[in-house]
């Protein structure tokens, strides 16, 4: 499926809109992760075991937008928009949420 996040495809005809996907993903990040990061903080660099779990939760959120929009018969999406957030307590749990037009394009 095409993922775009764009609201028009270079050299395809939208012929049909059929309404809004979303997924969502949220994974919280255990104490040792939460440990480790924060060691790295302090000393600098980046943070491998969060860019790993932010990654499986774009990964998720992106799945599951794409299953929605094959469920309507859609050929691509467009116009997708990505957000971040932490949420729980001390932002423990971190949420990838994305949203996007499911048409059929030629």
């Amino acid at each position: 499926m095409i993922m775009s996040t764009t609201n028009n495809l270079d050299g395809r005809e939208v012929k049909k809109y059929l309404g809004v996907v979303t997924g969502e993903a949220i994974l919280g990040a255990n104490i040792f992760k939460d440990f480790f990061a924060g060691i790295r903080d302090i000393v600098g660099g980046r943070s491998a075991a969060y860019e790993r779990e932010l990654q499986e939760a774009r990964r998720l959120a992106f799945g599951e937008m794409e299953d929605k929009a094959s469920r309507v018969g859609a050929t691509a999406i467009i116009g997708i928009d990505i957000d971040y957030e932490t949420i729980g307590a001390n932002g423990s749990m971190l949420m990838v949420s994305v949203s996007g037009t499911a048409v059929l394009a030629e």
